[in-house]
C-alpha cells in the first residue's frame, strides 16, 4: 500500500495542504494534474527526496515519513532520469543490484530478462550516451525495477518519447500492472495513460485529490 496523509510541502511561494489519498497493494495509480499543480512534489515526498512540513507518507501500512529514500525499498523514476553517461546500457540496468551486493550471475540474468522485456538487447554494451528519449527512458525504467520492488513511483515517464515509442512503453506498463506484483503511482497530464492503465485514478483539483470511478 501507498498512502498519504494529511500531506503539508511547503516549496517557496508554492504549498500543497492537507492532501490525503490511498493507493491499495498491487493496484496501478495514475495521478493526473495540470502543469504545476504539485504532482512532482507530491511523488518526491513519498520517494522521499522531499520532506513534507506535516502529515505522514505510509509505505507498506508503516510510518515511512522520517525514512531516508535508500531505506524506503521503492523503485522511482523521476522526470530527469537520464542513465549514468559514464556506464553502458548493461552497467545501467544492473546497478541497483550490484549495490545490493548480488551476485554477478544473478545480476547477468535479471539485465537479461529485462532487456528482453524493455528491447533494449542491441545495444547492451553501449555507453549511455546518445541514447534517443524512448532508448534512455527504458534504461531509466529498467534500473528501477531491476530489484524488484514492491512500490514504483513514475514521474511523467512516457512525456519525452515518439508515438511508436508511447505505445510499446504503453504495452509494457500494462504487463506491470496486470502482474498485480506492484504498487504503481504514475503522474502524468495526459488522460489517455490514465484510461489505459489505472486501477485507481486520482486527480488535483483545487489543491486536493479525489478519486474518479472507473
Amino acid at each position: 500500500m501507498v498512502a498519504v496523509e494529511d500531506l503539508s510541502i511547503r516549496q517557496g511561494a508554492f504549498a500543497l495542504k492537507s492532501v490525503s489519498f490511498a493507493v491499495p497493494a498491487g493496484s496501478y495509480a495514475v495521478l493526473m494534474g495540470r502543469t504545476g499543480s504539485g504532482k512532482t512534489t507530491l511523488l518526491e515526498s513519498i520517494a522521499g527526496v522531499r520532506r513534507p512540513s506535516a502529515g505522514k507518507v505510509l509505505l507498506r501500512g508503516r510510518d515511512a515519513t522520517h525514512d531516508a529514500p535508500a531505506f524506503r525499498n521503492l523503485g522511482y523514476v523521476p522526470q530527469d532520469a537520464a542513465p549514468f553517461r559514464t556506464m553502458t546500457v548493461r552497467e545501467n540496468l544492473g546497478f541497483a543490484l550490484a549495490v545490493r551486493k548480488v551476485a554477478r550471475a544473478a545480476i547477468d540474468v535479471r539485465v537479461d530478462e529485462l532487456s528482453e522485456s524493455l528491447g533494449l538487447e542491441r545495444i547492451l554494451d553501449r555507453r549511455a550516451i546518445g541514447l534517443s528519449g524512448g532508448e534512455a527512458q527504458r534504461v531509466a525504467l529498467g534500473r528501477a525495477l531491476a530489484f524488484r520492488p514492491d512500490v514504483l513511483l513514475l514521474d511523467e515517464p512516457l512525456n519525452a518519447v515518439d508515438e511508436e515509442t508511447r505505445d510499446d512503453l504503453l504495452t509494457v506498463l500494462d504487463m506491470l500492472r496486470r502482474s498485480r506484483t506492484v504498487t504503481v503511482v504514475h503522474v502524468t497530464h495526459t488522460k489517455a495513460e490514465g484510461e489505459r492503465l489505472a486501477d485507481v485514478l486520482l486527480e488535483f483539483h483545487g489543491g486536493q485529490i479525489r478519486e474518479t470511478a472507473r
